[in-house]
């Protein structure tokens, strides 16, 4: 039986790239939600909002803004249906209720959804777990459209909480070093930077480098289409519907963690 799949924000520009995605692999699209005052495109079925849209589906996909995902994810504990969660740049206390949330539903909520990206998480943290902090500075560069308005993005975040990870601790504790301007003072030992790029219609780079005194080892990935992140999002959703209560991340889907 094909999946029933409901997206908030249907008409956005990820929403559009999800509808395709969602009606390619043969799931169905029961409908999506828009911003109130925005015209409903014609052969959509529109809900009136995140609750009805849950309870027509077996999986709800949102990629729309950060402060709505409290709000989202409360709605899916309440109908206990999977949510793929894809916006960036949520608070902690944003966080901490999302997690609260998948106490109830099965939740995916990830930096990134892009396959690769996740592959290069993985893999960030096994070289950092190799590469002593005290001789590798691990620094973080991202590049994105002009448009963006949250620094640094989700993706160099996530690749930050990897590195963390890798040498048994967690980015709050090795500390942020981003922004650099003027006299900083030396650079941290064992902390991770972080450089911000923005300009143009860039859809996504990154890179994670580990510089020693005599070499330096540098990871990247470019995204091309946020098509890819549709991919990822409705594979998470097919996965999703089948797990129980829980917070996952797309490592969990690909079967990778």
């Amino acid at each position: 039986m094909a999946l029933n799949i409901g997206i908030i924000g249907i008409t956005g520009r990820m929403g559009q790239l999800l509808a395709r995605e969602v009606t390619s692999v043969g799931a169905t699209l029961v409908g999506g939600t828009i911003r109130p005052g925005s015209e409903a495109p014609t052969g959509i079925t529109i809900l009136a909002d995140a609750d009805a849209l849950f309870a027509a589906s077996d999986a709800v996909i949102d990629f729309s803004h950060a402060h709505a995902a409290r709000a989202h994810a409360a709605a899916a504990a309440r109908a206990q249906k999977a949510f793929i969660l894809g916006s960036s740049g949520l608070s902690a206390a944003e966080e901490a209720a999302v997690a609260e949330a998948a106490k109830q539903a099965p939740i995916v909520y990830a930096a990134n959804f892009a396959p690769g990206v996740n592959i290069m998480f993985a893999i960030a943290e096994r070289m950092a777990a190799a590469l002593p902090a005290a001789q590798y500075d691990a620094e973080i560069v991202e590049m994105h459209h002009r448009q963006k308005v949250d620094a640094p993005s989700g993706t160099a975040i996530g690749l930050g909480r990897a590195v963390a990870r890798g040498r048994g601790t967690t980015l709050e504790a090795a500390g942020r070093e981003s922004g650099r301007d003027g006299h900083t003072g030396a650079r941290g030992t064992g902390t991770i930077g972080f450089a911000a790029l923005r300009g143009g219609q860039v859809v996504g780079e990154h890179t994670l480098i580990f510089a020693a005194g005599s070499e330096h080892i540098t990871l990247g990935h470019r995204s091309f289409d946020r098509a890819s992140y549709a991919v990822g999002a409705v594979r998470a959703a097919h996965w999703a519907a089948c797990q129980p209560a829980g917070l996952y991340d797309m490592k969990d889907v690909l079967g990778i963690g």
